[in-house]
């Protein structure tokens, strides 16, 4: 079974909300869509295009090729199914792999005993046709099988990321209730910031908007702070490949578009952090760190974007204390940045009530579990009609 060179049905999820940029991310990368819905994309590649998906996708969390799909109705109707499929062919013999689910099936109760199931059925596979086994184990870090398994249909796939991309790598100090990357990534990409203009992002906390409007800014893609993918323990994998795509990605990368990108923050702290995870992502000296009060932060003259991800009273905060913060952002807004777009993101919409303008727009996006807005002001310089 020659994965690596083989087109076949590709599945690229990612978070709730979340797909449009991603199918946007895949189009520009040349792929055809073949069907978008809720938490992701499908398409038509071989493993080897999937490892430059891997290396380029900003909004993605996995990547996964499908090996068969197939009718189940229970585990031993699933099992055998799977000791047909020629893992020997696949995974080494001498290797390790785990296994990663998402089921809905009457006859299973837990995921973890349909893992279970695959697990038993690629060894017994393995050990029958090579006289050794594989080890299993919980770690995403060498090769994982998924799969997915709704009612009677099942798909097993070769999860050809392993570890999600939603996470970029940077943030060894994550700081407090940090915002997920790809998340970041996305909300950015809604604003169409030019990537030329100044994004000023108020309030930074760990830093990630800035550092992913600067990672924007000069095309680095997340591909280069990382070096260990799933579909690098698969049988067939040519590193020659990877570090192809590498070169190509490097060379891609635009160091001489430096647009102002300022990043403020009351904790001083909270800007150290900052400031860390910038030096690590390689994007440091395109960001200007500030320590104080957000309505001092600096605001290039002419026209940018302005982006505030305050705290909403889930975790963090007390809720007066923030109604009078959310008041302050929308002042700030009006009195500051004049001529810019600005966007608050938030999951509380009584507090965006607070901010005292009216939304253009309002785009919808979740932080975890929760509902959350990217609101958009047009900050008119004087009138509207001017």
């Amino acid at each position: 079974m020659e994965v690596f060179n083989t087109p076949n049905k590709v599945i690229i999820t990612c978070n709730r909300r979340l797909s449009p940029y991603l199918e946007q991310e895949v189009k520009d990368l040349g792929f055809s869509i073949v069907r978008a819905f809720n938490t992701g994309v499908e398409i038509k590649a071989s493993v080897n295009e999937c490892v430059r998906l891997n290396l380029n996708l900003r909004v993605a969390s996995q990547v996964l090729y499908e090996i068969k799909s197939f009718r189940a109705a229970n585990p031993a109707e699933l099992y055998d199914q799977l000791v047909t499929i020629a893992w020997e062919e696949i995974i080494p013999f001498d290797g390790y792999f785990s296994v990663t689910s998402t089921v809905h099936n009457e006859t299973i109760t837990t995921p973890l005993f349909a893992n279970v199931k695959v697990k038993d059925a690629i060894v017994d596979r393995i050990k029958e046709k090579k006289g050794l086994r594989p080890n299993t184990g919980p770690e995403l870090n060498k090769a994982v099988v998924h799969l997915h398994w709704m009612e009677e249909r099942a798909e097993i796939f070769i999860d050809t990321s392993g570890e999600t991309l939603a996470k970029h790598g940077y943030r060894k100090h994550p700081g407090k209730a940090p915002m997920l990357e790809a998340l970041a990534t996305s909300t950015i990409l809604a604003t169409n910031w030019d990537r030329k203009s100044p994004f000023v992002n108020p309030m930074c906390g760990s830093g990630t908007l800035a550092i992913e409007a600067a990672l924007l800014a000069q095309q680095r893609v997340p591909g280069l702070q990382r070096m260990n993918y799933a579909f690098m323990h698969f049988i067939g994998y040519n590193e020659e490949v990877f570090f192809e795509e590498r070169r190509k990605i490097k060379d891609l990368t635009d160091k001489k578009n430096l647009p102002q990108i300022i990043a403020s923050d009351i904790s001083a702290e909270a800007i150290e952090i900052a400031q860390l995870n910038a030096r690590t992502a390689g994007v440091e000296h395109l960001i200007t760190f500030e320590v104080g009060d957000f309505a001092q932060t600096t605001v290039p003259e002419g026209n940018g974007v302005v982006m505030f991800n305050p705290e909403y009273g889930e975790r963090l905060g007390v809720h007066s204390k923030l109604e009078e913060t959310y008041k302050r952002v929308g002042d700030f807004l009006k009195q500051n940045c004049r001529g810019y777009r600005g966007y608050v993101f938030t999951g509380n919409p009584d507090l965006a009530k607070k901010i005292g303008l009216r939304a253009s727009r309002r785009f919808e996006f979740f932080n975890g579990k929760l509902d959350c807005r990217l609101l958009q002001y047009e900050l008119y310089e004087g009138s509207k009609e001017n």
